[in-house]
């Protein structure tokens, strides 16, 4: 694509992304894009009917590229309209942890991002349908860290000072599930603190939760946390250090029904869901196009950030 074509651009803005109501991204995005020959739409969230609006203005508009500037949460949403299109997704990281950027390898500065939005290189990546009804670009999971996502929500404080704040809370209600997972290959029943379905490898503060994870193989992985100590933790906030192997089973699959015991906790790419007593999982080979750095390959992209 040629540097200098002009490209119709709309940008989704969630306004609160990580706590930053402070940033005025219109006016910087503005400023970056005030000579540039590409036509630019912004769209701000406001909470209320956003999936809808976004689609509307997507109809309306009919743009070459769509970009969220938001955290894991609006990237979702914004992909969830542009799954199977011919449409691009560009992303400008403004989360508190950022998990799918990171896994991406997109910058956190503005100009840098905005620099992968109109020169990087297009691919086709991997996301996984839950429940028949939503999309997971990232990682989704029942049990503890659900639980903890529910509290850091609840939380007045955020960034990584509000998520260690909700591990002390969650280490109170610490428990083990009983959970029953049917492959397309097998079937076994596992006690763990938490499973994860992971289409990417770390958690969005660094924690290296899926070393196995590939946005680009037509699976995902299933990772049963056996043990979970205070710990393995805090790696999820404060180290890019991977969970350790002795206390993990990872298993790759295509599509996973899950069942559970009793109520659990559930979220989706850092969105708490409530409770539930099982889900169902499959993937959705090279759905989403996505722009990416085009000298950061996702396999290396976990080195930007450590």
């Amino acid at each position: 694509m040629a540097i200098n074509e002009q490209l119709k651009l709309l940008f989704v803005i969630n306004p609160i992304s990580g706590g930053k109501q402070n940033q005025d991204w219109e006016t910087e995005i503005q400023n970056r894009f005030s000579n540039s020959p590409h036509q630019i739409t912004l769209h701000i969230l406001n909470g209320k009917n956003d999936e809808t609006e976004i689609k509307e203005n997507i109809d309306n508009h009919k743009p070459d590229k769509v970009i969220a500037v938001g955290g894991d949460g609006t990237i979702k949403m914004v992909a969830e309209q542009l799954l199977n299109t011919t449409i691009t997704l560009g992303i400008v990281p403004a989360g508190s942890a950022n998990g799918m950027a990171r896994e991406l390898g997109i910058p956190v500065d503005l100009n840098e991002a905005i620099e992968v939005i109109n020169n990087g290189v297009l691919k086709n990546i991997d996301v996984i349908m839950i429940n028949d009804k939503e999309i997971s670009i990232h990682l989704s999971d029942i049990g503890l860290n659900a639980l903890l996502i529910k509290h850091y929500d609840k939380n007045e404080g955020r960034g990584m000072w509000g998520y260690t704040k909700a591990i002390f809370r969650v280490l109170s209600e610490k428990r083990y599930m009983l959970v029953e997972i049917t492959t397309t290959d097998d079937h076994i029943v596992r006690s763990a603190y938490m499973v994860v379905v992971a289409n990417s490898r770390t958690y969005g503060t660094g924690a290296i939760i899926n070393p196995e994870g590939d946005l680009y193989d037509g699976k995902f992985e299933l990772v049963i946390i056996r043990k979970l100590s205070v710990w393995e933790l805090l790696k999820m906030v404060i180290t890019h250090k991977p969970f350790d192997p002795d206390k993990i089973e990872i298993i790759q699959a295509q599509q996973v029904t899950i069942a559970t015991r009793h109520h659990a906790y559930f979220q989706v790419d850092g969105e708490y869901r409530g409770k539930v007593k099982g889900l169902n999982a499959k993937i959705l080979p090279a759905s989403l196009r996505v722009m990416l750095p085009a000298d950061k390959p996702q396999e290396k992209a976990l080195l930007n950030y450590i």
